[in-house]
């Protein structure tokens, strides 16, 4: 008998939208061939779930969740996809997205947020495969992401809310550091704003990834190049533009979309210095956008229209 691994029975899961342990058992009694696996699932009564399993989910909803540990807090983010948007406003939709934000407040991979139990007992992958079933579309409980502060506060923001907590693009801001928690917030929030209308990169330029530093590169050098720029010059030009495009991208060293003159390190600083606390830090944040590396997903101007929503 073929060796059943655990990367077998994930791409079946990941194909048939069906339960690990169901998947495990329709390899093991086929000798490890996915398709073979892939009609008995659908022979034993899991067909609806099968035969949706390859269609595309780009819709969908991204929902946030956050509770108060000690003097620090934790926050998630998930990103739970359908194939329209006619589903996405389901209630059953949208409070399955809620629940799967809170267990993520337990489990920091979507690997352990699959297999995570319900008040039901059911696991959170059987109860995507069930909702496939009943509603008749594919979903796929996409991405997790997790963050924590032991002092401080991580804020939590959502953009295009269709409802408290879901809708197109989710972000989580961690600031480490002793204050007034409703104040942090209020920061964390602003910041969190700022995250959604410009998708930073990185938190700061060390951390910044030297692949996308080297793709954009190459893009200017060849830029360069047709416009006549001379052989010898091109180099420090680019240079130039690199520094330049390190600092559109990262967010600590970008302009505060609410005050273009101030970057979001020196509003940090700022707040922490009123604060009382001058070593207040952004941690780390999460940004999540409905339909990432899916299907490009058409909208607004999300830096025009965030900045107008901050300023009123």
């Amino acid at each position: 008998m073929a060796e059943i691994t655990a990367a077998l029975v994930k791409e079946l899961r990941e194909r048939s939208g069906v339960g690990m342990m169901d998947c495990k058992k329709a390899l093991q009694e086929n000798d490890g061939n996915i398709e073979a696996a892939i009609d008995w699932l659908r022979a034993k009564g899991l067909s609806k779930a099968a035969k949706k399993a390859d269609r595309v989910a780009a819709e969908g909803l991204v929902a946030v969740a956050s509770k108060e540990v000690g003097a620090g807090e934790v926050a998630s983010a998930i990103e739970f996809n359908a194939e329209t948007d006619f589903v996405a406003r389901n209630d059953l939709f949208q409070n399955a997205a809620k629940r799967f934000a809170e267990l993520g407040l337990e489990h920091a991979t979507v690997e352990g947020l699959h297999g995570a139990e319900l008040e039901s007992g059911k696991t959170v992958q059987d109860e995507v495969t069930n909702m496939i079933a009943t509603i008749g579309e594919n979903m796929q409980l996409r991405r997790a992401a997790r963050l924590s502060v032991d002092e401080g506060v991580v804020a939590t923001y959502v953009h295009n809310a269709v409802s408290p907590g879901v809708g197109r693009i989710g972000v989580l801001v961690a600031l480490h550091g002793a204050g007034d928690k409703a104040k942090l917030r209020e920061l964390g929030r602003k910041i969190a704003m700022h995250v959604a209308a410009t998708s930073p990169l990185s938190l700061n330029t060390d951390d910044l990834d030297p692949a996308a530093i080297e793709k954009e590169r190459a893009v200017l050098i060849e830029k360069a190049k047709e416009e006549g720029r001379p052989e010898n010059m091109i180099e420090k030009i680019v240079e130039g533009q690199i520094n330049k495009f390190q600092k559109d991208v990262v967010l600590t060293k970008q302009p505060f979309v609410m005050n273009p003159d101030q970057t979001i390190e020196q509003l940090v600083a700022e707040e922490g210095k009123a604060l009382g606390n001058p070593g207040l830090h952004i941690g780390g944040f999460v940004r999540l956008a409905l339909g990432e590396g899916v299907e490009k997903v058409e909208g607004p101007d999300f830096a025009d229209e965030v900045a107008s929503m901050m300023k009123g």
